[in-house]
């Protein structure tokens, strides 16, 4: 049987018209070693790097299907780590653009990430509740922090010490001591979310931003460094909870809830608060590298800086303070024997002494998301991602006395501050006009550039003139806009309806067009040329040629290509027909429950397709007016249908954020085109067929090429169900209710498609082992019985590695697996593979070969089947073995690696030695102890005097 019809597939080309993206946050990156000058911005799946300088997009980092929801750059700036909707958290590498590694732990949405000071480790929470750390280096995960009852909204490594504070939406603060992966304190202190967290003063002070209007400082107290320094250890901890119970943070209400004294590694105790301008909650709050500017802000657009200032420009500050005070106590009172006295109750230091507020920053719109960076020059810069789709960079010298913010530069051109309503193509397949309530763009479709950005009212529809010289677009006021395209110049305005001018239809004369309208009227109109007062030119024109009025709101106007015909949709759920040349009534096709809100007739003039927010589409034949196909398109309405040209297929795009392509002739749904993450608007077919343009509520254009590929429908749903069963194998598990306890969870990884494949390579691979051995058994028998070498024949799977052994394909599989994925592959691998897994892992080890894999491997096989191993009588002597093997093997393996430093080190002696110039890291650090002695001097000084 020969292939009945072929269809030709679409496939996504590219997203443009996006600066960035709202789920998302903004970050500063470091390019071709240059600061301040990059940012990285999420744009739906995608992350775009814009160059604030020149501001052009320079790198595309490229997402799957999922939306981007956090960013994070490494502290040595070459990675970005990227988190996305579904939970999974990629890791790009900003000099190939490549996202080689891959982690999956979370249930939902990445809500933080953050990498701890040397960018070995990587923390990141999620709407799930939990928080899990993850080894960047080994690419996998570490472990899994649960204790949250609601989303997570910031994670913090401290620097000097192995602990981590996390804020929820749960009200909490929890600290996390991570050697032993234990919640050692919470913080209670707060009646509503804990947006934001941020450690300053050298880590000795917390701030919190809550839905209120107070940023609350803490103070922290490391236990260990209370007590007496020469204290030995074990007695300083025991004997710190005694003198804990006296300090005042037991007066502040419950703040806390620890452990037993013994398991307190600090406390916290409440500074006071420092009060915003903004009366909303905190959206994000921040503070530069340096920890000396903190920022914050709330649902508006004003970022508030505040400066928190060191121990010397505090003490600067209580000393004119005690100057002042001294002079007041003089100046009242006549004895001079209780100055003392006044003198010490005037002046205390209070939180607005170590927290300036140094000015406010106000932006052309709401701010979604901002990053602060520190220039040597004493310059802040602050990017923003604002609601408009627009990036704005700020500067800011913080070292003047009353620092005034500029605006450096603005990334505007790339696209519409709001939803684009109307696409056109022009009739040479090269221009797409996007045009949305305050402006029109013209775009390049092969390269993406914008070319032409015009001002304009509230546009709803909009076509290219026949030439493609001026554009006429219809408002929602109901004026009739023309444009010229070289200029750019408004030429006309017409005041074409009274209310929304909702449908155009350019005639297939060329010679005019019609315009339906919200005040129950079609019109009419032609081109003409006219002739202006002061130039001699004549410039295009278009007059009313007639009107036809109707008994309700017109919706959709649509011509028949031989211009015989003319279709109305109205607000009472019908389409009328009418003859164009005498404006009878020719038809009425009846039968939607809503409103038609698209319309188009096909080349040929036979048949009619309808959609309507009904979400049916309609095929009705155009000689009798009947109903061919009722077809349910959409799980919303429909919201634009364009037949593609000189065929009867035809695309329709929902507020289901699809866009489906249908045959109209056998009435069978094609291919859908999934990309969008809101409501789809509108697209626009090109007059070849080969290109659609969409436009959506998530401010993106995106672009679809037909490509020469076939299309067989069989093929095609075959397709789909395997994609919905990979996705029901990754959904097993119950979605994630907030706080709910499962127990052995602990695991960081999450089972995924990916995870059961890798398992089922790691069965096949055993299996294949199992037989080829039973083989060789035979073959050394049938070579006994007949007393010659016979040959072997060669599996061709071994062929293909090289010919190699049985177990040492068994090894290459496990090397293959991603490491990301290795604890989750095996966690799925049945038990009754495990005893042969085991066999071949003494092997292995004894062999040396990747010693650091396979104890990986055997440790968590041994964890998770700890009962049935030791349970089984037949592998206690495998495991002796093993335990020999990977003991001497491990120490060997250390020997290596100790041998190996110390080799360095000598090497790096000698370095010294012959150029005299020390490491840096030493030099830095010898450094940070000279300004640390010489403070302690000073402080000595200034109490002597």
């Amino acid at each position: 049987m020969g292939l009945t019809k072929q269809y030709l597939r679409y496939v996504a080309s590219a997203v443009f018209g996006l600066i960035g993206s709202q789920k998302g946050n903004i970050v500063f990156v470091t390019l071709r070693g240059e600061k301040g000058r990059y940012v990285a911005v999420p744009a739906c799946e995608h992350v775009f790097i814009w160059d604030l300088r020149k501001g052009e997009k320079i790198l595309i980092l490229q997402g799957l299907k999922q939306e981007v929801t956090c960013l994070c750059p490494s502290p040595d700036g070459l990675h970005l780590a990227v988190g996305y909707e579904d939970g999974s958290i990629r890791i790009f590498s900003l000099l190939s653009g490549e996202g080689n590694v891959t982690f999956n732990g979370h249930k939902a949405a990445i809500t933080t990430l953050k990498y701890d000071q040397l960018g070995g480790r990587l923390a990141s929470g999620s709407k799930d509740t939990d928080v899990i750390v993850w080894d960047v280096i080994n690419e996998s995960g570490l472990y899994r922090l649960k204790g949250h009852k609601d989303a997570i909204t910031q994670a913090l490594f401290l620097r000097e010490k192995n602990l981590l504070v996390t804020s929820g939406k749960d009200t909490m603060v929890k600290w996390w001591d991570l050697d032993n992966q234990h919640c050692f304190k919470t913080m209670v202190g707060h009646r509503t979310e804990v947006w934001g967290l941020v450690l300053v003063s050298e880590e000795k002070r917390l701030i919190t931003g809550a839905s209120d209007s107070e940023l609350r400082a803490w103070d922290i107290t490391y236990l260990q460094e209370i007590e007496d320094p020469e204290e030995p250890e074990p007695k300083k901890i025991k004997e710190s909870s005694p003198g804990m119970q006296d300090t005042p943070e037991a007066e502040d209400g419950a703040l806390e809830m620890d452990e037993a004294p013994k398991d307190r590694i600090l406390s916290c105790r409440k500074a006071g608060s420092v009060m915003r301008e903004g009366r909303d909650r905190v959206v994000s709050l921040a503070v530069d590298k340096t920890g000396r500017t903190l920022a914050c802000h709330g649902t508006d657009s004003v970022l508030e800086v505040f400066c928190i200032l060191s121990k010397e420009e505090v003490q600067k500050k209580m000393d004119k303070k005690l100057k002042k005070a001294r002079k007041k106590a003089k100046l009242n009172s006549c004895q001079g024997d209780d100055e003392e006295e006044d003198l010490e109750v005037n002046v205390e230091m209070t939180l607005k002494d170590e927290i300036q507020r140094v000015t406010n920053i106000k932006t052309s719109s709401k701010i979604k998301s901002f990053d602060l960076i520190h220039l040597p020059q004493g310059e802040l810069k602050a990017v923003f991602l604002l609601q408009n789709n627009l990036v704005e960079l700020y500067s800011l010298n913080v070292s003047l006395p009353a620092p005034q913010p500029v605006r450096t530069s603005r990334i505007t051109i790339g696209g519409h501050r709001s939803d684009v309503r109307t696409l056109s193509f022009s009739s040479d397949n090269i221009a797409v006009l996007s045009a949305a309530a305050d402006s029109i763009k013209i775009w390049n479709r092969s390269t993406l550039q914008c070319i032409r950005t015009m001002t304009c009212e509230y546009a709803l529809c909009s076509f290219f003139v026949p030439g493609d010289r001026q554009v006429v677009i219809g408002t929602k006021t109901g004026k009739l806009q023309l444009y010229d395209l070289a200029s750019g110049n408004l030429l006309e305005t017409i005041d074409a309806h009274v209310g929304a001018l909702w449908s155009m239809s350019l005639s297939p004369d060329q010679r005019g067009f019609l315009t339906g309208g919200a005040d129950k009227s079609v019109k009419f109109w032609d081109f003409e040329l006219v002739k202006d007062e002061n130039s001699t030119q004549k410039r295009l024109s278009v007059k009313q040629t007639r009107t036809l009025q109707l008994d309700e709101d017109v919706l959709c106007v649509s011509y028949s290509p031989n211009q015989k015909l003319l279709a109305v949709s109205l607000l009472d759920c019908t389409v009328k027909i009418f003859y164009v040349d005498t404006l009878k009534f020719f038809l009425s096709l009846y039968g939607h429950k809503l409103p038609v809100i698209c319309m188009d007739i096909s080349y040929d003039g036979a048949l009619i397709a309808t959609g309507s927010a009904d979400r049916n589409v309609k095929i009705w034949g155009l000689d009798f007016g009947d109903c061919h196909k009722s077809l349910f398109a959409h799980d919303d309405s429909v919201m634009y249908l364009q037949f593609v040209p000189k065929s009867h297929l035809f695309f329709t795009a929902g507020k289901d954020r699809k866009i489906k392509q249908w045959d109209a002739d056998k009435f069978e749904h094609i291919q859908t085109l999934e990309g969008h993450h809101q409501e789809v608007w509108c697209l626009a077919v090109s007059p070849n067929g080969d290109y659609v343009v969409s436009s959506s509520h998530d401010k993106s254009l995106r672009l679809w090429e037909r490509t020469r590929e076939p299309l067989i429908l069989e093929e095609e749903r075959e397709m789909q169900r395997e994609a919905e069963y990979e996705e029901s194998v990754a959904k097993e598990d119950q979605p994630a209710v907030p706080g709910e306890t499962e127990g052995g969870s602990y695991f960081t990884g999450k089972k995924t498609i990916e995870t059961v494949k890798a398992a089922e390579r790691i069965m096949e691979a055993i299996e294949l082992y199992r037989e080829e051995t039973a083989k060789m058994k035979e073959h050394r028998a049938i070579c006994k019985a007949a007393g010659k070498e016979v040959p072997l024949p060669i599996n061709p799977i071994l062929m293909a590695y090289g010919n190699i052994s049985p177990s040492a394909y068994v090894l290459e599989i496990f090397k293959g697996i991603k490491s990301s994925e290795l604890e989750e592959s095996l966690l799925v691998l049945p038990f009754s593979y495990v005893p042969d897994v085991l066999k071949l892992f003494n092997e292995f080890i004894q062999l040396g070969s990747d010693v650091e894999l396979l104890c990986r491997c055997l440790f968590f096989l041994l964890r998770i089947h700890f009962g049935q191993i030791t349970s089984n009588q037949m592998l206690v002597p495998v495991i002796e073995k093993l335990k020999e093997t990977t003991i001497s093997k491990v120490r060997q393996v250390q020997d290596v690696i100790g041998f190996n430093m110390a080799g360095l080190d000598y090497l790096k002696r000698e370095c010294e030695a012959k150029s005299e110039v020390m490491f840096f890291a030493d030099a830095t650090s010898q450094l940070e102890e000279k300004k640390r002695k010489r403070k302690n001097r000073k402080k000595m000084i200034l109490t002597l005097t």
